[in-house]
Order: structure tokens, then C-alpha cells, then sequence
């Protein structure tokens, strides 16, 4: 290893791999690291688009490695030290690799089945040209950079005719369950993948006396990332194993709202009364046959299991322990989405910047991911607040993209909180402002049935997505906009076929939350009121 050097840093070695430090002395574990010097409460390093993936399979592929990372963006470099059970991969852009730290931290990856942790690297480049062995992992970096090539369009609606996607990248899962010994609910299955982004439609159908469903996401990247951890696994102990295939779909056509079928942005699709959930064309693809009982996945009311709760095997970033209750074992789970506005939709937000955040802030960000309906600071802990969202599936998403941000000069955590509500001060009691009903603001995003603003939700990132522009307004207007309120304009770029839209590069993402905050409604006059969004797209 004495020939890899990183921007001047020392080789990489066991004492210099990423930011907590190990001497040489340090007995190592069989995966190659001490278990003592990776301890969770030690000060984590700068962001760096290097990031160091620890306790990785001997027996694991680059290919297997680089996939980690395709979900966030283009991979540009990679190091396997398969005998020390590390990687190296080094990302395209800072940005990404932020983004990709985040979701790891709250959803552990794993690779053959092992759990692996990403950090970042005290490295800022990886150079690997003068190392040997270094032909396959350039290989396999063409390879997989050539599928996923082009995947990113501007208006992230682009469609296989276009040439947004590539082939096998449609929006659309297929999914199998075999053994299935016990019922698998469509609850269950949007529980499961509504870790890797934001599920839309899902249908459930038997084929071929197997249990199957179809999945659709707001994005084909988070259907590739769902496919890529969830193939081949559990969902319970040593049964109801998922098979995961993109459909040659790209959109799913729901026409009622069951335990057979949910199109989670339209809330008043009627119920459907049991009739087929699918359209006529789609039934005859897919030879469907419709369920003879109401239950989940065809079962019989009567049949019955001993347990009441079972613990689901642990998933790569998807199943933690989960207790499903009694009414399933009969096959009538019950579908929280129908009415879910007051279970676990409240979140509770720590380490907030005191001096520096209001309700109205908080319900600016938060808005991004949901409808946000109440906020409270607390009075006599202000660092903290709690917020209450439009219904649980909103609250997830919103502690998912930003639960280990940086918002003025804090990391904040988000989790959800053991409160189902939020109350209003009674008259009278002193809040100082801290408490705001939003559940009546004009700026929620998602109160319209089908909006496309459920397809165009995403982490947070230092590009931003500009609409609702007047035609008379030009770049450097929009420049100075950002500039003169305090950020770093990079980029800068209108979109070629609609003027009304255009995207700008910060200096960070920290600016650009701080940016959204502050800018998104801001008047540019004409009547018309800037709309500000995460983009995944850079410029």
C-alpha cells in the first residue's frame, strides 16, 4: 500500500483508513478493524466524497461494493482491502456522498446478507493508478456506470421513450413472495419498502397460486436501490422470502382504495367493494386472479395462528423488529394509510439551533416531505421541537431525508415522537409564539389529490429546483436573490423547455436547506410567489 496517496495524505493503512484512529498495535478482529476504535459516540470527520465502508464479505465482488453508492449518484473510484474487510469508494461529488451518509446511518446497508458501515474518509481523493490489482475494480466501474448512465433527467418525469431511462430502470417493482407461510399484507409491503424512497400505487394479485404484487416509486432510483437489498430476503424467519424484478410497467393505474390495492397521493378513490383492482388490460397481462376473501393476500378469514406478534428478520435497510398484530393472523391486517392522521405522525426534533429557528421555519423545511399540521418549540427546552405531520407515511419520509442534517450550525436528529398529537397553549398560558397551528396555511404542498409533488420529493441537496418563475425574470435577478440574502451561487441554469423553472447550485447543502427556508414563497412580483424544492439533479 505504499504507493496510494491521497491528496499529499499518508497511504492509506489501519491507523489512517478514516477518521477514528487505531495504532498499529491495536489487535484486529477477523473483519479487520477493532470493534473498540468504531465506537458510536466518537466525534465524526468532515464530509469528504471518499467514503470508507468497514466489515465488508471477503467473498464480495467490486461490482457488489460500487452498488452501494449507484443509488446516490455516479461512483468515481474504488479501493477493495479485502484483507483488512474494507472499501474505498469515491464519489462524483461531495453532495452525494453527504446524501448517501445520511440514508446509511438510519437504514445499515448490507452486502451478502452482512451488515457493512460507511463513514467518510479523511481522504479527499482516492489515486490509484500506481497500485496493483486496480484492473478490476476499473472494470467493474465501467461496467456499472455504463448501465446506470443517464438515468438523471431535469424534470424527473422522463420516461424510456425519451431516453431518461435505461432499460430495466422502470419505477415499477414486481414482487413475488414465495413460502409464504404466513399472510403478507400490502401494509406490510409498504412498510417494508417505503424505506428505500417514496411508494406511490401498489397492487397485490395471486398468479399462478403465488402471492405477487406490483410497486410503484416516485423514482426509478429508489426501485433500483429496493431491488438491489430486498431480492432473495426474509420477510419473516425462514419464510415469505421476496423475489424483486423491475415490471416492464411505468405507471400503475389504481382504481380503488382496499387491502388489495392503495394509491397512497389519491385519498378519495372509493373502496371498490371488492371488485377487480386493476384495469381490464392490465388483468389480462398479468392473468389476475381476483381474491375469493377480503383478507390480505387471498387467506381465509378462518384461519388462524398461535402467535400474535412476530419478530421480523432483520433487512438491509428496510425491516427492523416489528409486531404485527392479532387482526393479521387472520388475514385482515388492518391499513393504517386509510386513516392514518393520528398514528405516529408527530416527530420530535433535537440539538435545533435556539437563537436561530422558529415555528415557521420548521414548518417551511418540514413541508418539503408532508403537510406539516402543528409545530411546537418547547418552552423550556428550545433546542427541541415537536411536529406534527399529516398522517404517519409523511412523518416517516420527513425523519428519513432529514434526521443528521446540518441546520444553522447544528446536526439536528429526527425521530418519531411517543406524542399523537400536538396541543395547542390554552388561553391564557404563556408560549411566547412557540406553538403554530399550520393545519389551514396555503403553502402546504400535498393537499391536492395527485399533485406531482409526490413524485418530485428528495433528499436534501446543494441544487435546488426553482418554479413558479414570472417570464419576465432573468438568471441574474435569481443570482443576486441568493447572493444578496447570504449563500454561494455556483450554478445556475434555466430549464430549456420551461422558463417557469430552473436550477441553482449552492455552496452546500446547508445553505441550500437554509436558502429554502428562508426564499421558498419569497414575491418576485407579477403575482407570482417563488416555489422551492430539493432537486436530484445537478447542474
Amino acid at each position: 500500500m505504499d504507493g496510494y496517496w491521497a491528496s499529499g495524505e499518508p497511504p492509506v493503512s489501519a491507523s489512517s483508513c478514516c477518521c477514528t484512529t487505531m495504532s498499529s498495535s491495536t489487535p484486529s478482529t477477523a473483519n479487520g478493524t477493532d470493534s473498540k476504535a468504531y465506537k458510536g459516540d466518537r466525534s465524526p470527520c468532515g464530509p469528504s466524497r471518499v467514503l470508507h465502508v468497514r466489515k465488508v464479505p471477503i467473498e464480495v465482488c467490486e461490482a457488489e461494493v460500487i452498488s452501494l453508492g449507484i443509488p446516490f449518484g455516479k461512483v468515481t473510484n474504488l479501493l477493495m482491502l479485502k484483507g483488512k474487510n474494507q472499501a474505498f469508494i469515491e464519489m462524483a461529488s461531495e453532495e452525494a456522498a453527504i446524501t448517501m451518509v445520511n440514508y446509511y446511518t438510519t437504514a445499515t446497508p448490507h452486502v451478502r446478507n452482512q451488515p457493512v458501515y460507511i463513514q467518510y474518509s479523511n481522504h479527499r481523493e482516492l489515486k490509484t493508478d500506481n497500485l496493483p490489482n486496480q484492473g478490476r475494480a476499473q472494470a467493474a466501474l465501467q461496467a456499472v456506470n455504463a448501465v446506470h448512465s443517464g438515468n438523471m433527467s431535469l424534470t424527473g418525469t422522463a420516461t424510456a421513450s425519451d431516453g431518461g431511462l435505461m432499460p430495466g430502470q422502470s419505477p415499477v417493482l414486481r414482487i413475488i413472495v414465495e413460502n409464504l407461510y404466513y399472510p403478507v399484507s400490502l401494509e406490510v409491503l409498504h412498510q417494508i419498502f417505503s424505506k428505500f424512497g417514496t411508494v406511490l400505487k401498489i397492487i397485490t394479485f395471486t398468479k399462478n397460486n403465488q402471492f405477487q404484487a406490483l410497486l410503484q416509486y416516485a423514482d426509478p432510483m429508489n426501485a433500483h436501490h429496493a431491488k438491489m437489498a430486498l431480492d432473495g430476503q426474509n420477510i419473516y424467519n425462514g419464510c415469505c422470502t421476496l423475489r424483486v424484478e423491475f415490471s416492464k410497467l411505468t405507471s400503475l393505474n389504481v382504481k380503488y382504495n382496499n387491502d388489495k390495492s392503495r394509491d397512497f397521493t389519491r385519498l378519495d378513490l372509493p373502496s371498490g367493494d371488492g371488485q377487480p383492482t386493476l384495469d381490464p388490460s392490465m388483468q389480462t397481462a398479468f392473468g389476475i386472479i381476483s381474491s375469493p376473501y377480503p383478507g390480505a393476500a387471498g387467506f381465509a378469514p378462518a384461519i388462524g395462528f398461535p402467535q400474535a406478534g412476530l419478530s421480523m428478520q432483520a433487512m438491509p435497510g428496510a425491516l427492523g423488529p416489528l409486531t404485527i398484530p392479532s387482526s393479521a393472523m387472520t388475514g385482515r391486517m388492518t391499513i393504517h394509510g386509510m386513516n392514518p392522521t393520528t398514528i405516529h405522525s408527530v416527530l420530535l426534533v433535537s440539538n435545533l439551533n435556539p437563537d436561530s429557528i422558529s415555528p415557521h421555519e420548521l414548518f417551511i423545511l418540514f413541508g418539503v416531505y408532508g403537510d406539516v399540521h402543528r409545530v411546537k418549540i418547547l418552552f423550556n427546552k428550545k433546542e427541541n421541537a415537536l411536529i406534527q405531520m399529516a398522517d404517519a407515511t409523511q412523518a416517516q419520509l420527513a425523519m428519513s431525508h432529514l434526521n443528521g442534517q446540518r441546520l444553522y450550525g447544528k446536526v439536528i436528529r429526527v425521530t418519531i415522537s411517543k406524542h399523537q398529537t400536538v396541543q395547542l397553549p390554552r388561553e391564557g398560558q404563556e408560549d411566547q409564539g412557540l406553538t403554530k397551528d399550520f393545519s389551514g396555511s396555503p403553502l402546504h404542498r400535498f393537499k391536492k389529490p395527485g399533485s406531482k409533488n409526490f413524485q418530485n420529493i428528495f433528499p436534501p441537496s446543494a441544487t435546488l429546483h426553482l418554479s413558479n418563475i414570472p417570464p419576465s425574470t432573468t438568471d441574474d435577478f435569481l443570482k443576486d436573490l441568493f447572493a444578496s440574502s447570504g449563500y454561494t451561487v455556483k450554478a445556475f441554469k434555466f430549464f430549456q423547455k420551461d422558463r417557469k423553472m430552473a436550477l441553482i447550485q449552492l455552496g452546500s447543502v446547508e445553505e441550500a436547506i437554509q436558502a429554502l427556508i428562508v426564499l421558498h414563497n419569497h414575491d418576485l412580483g407579477e403575482n407570482h410567489h417563488l416555489r422551492v424544492s430539493f432537486s436530484k439533479s445537478t447542474i
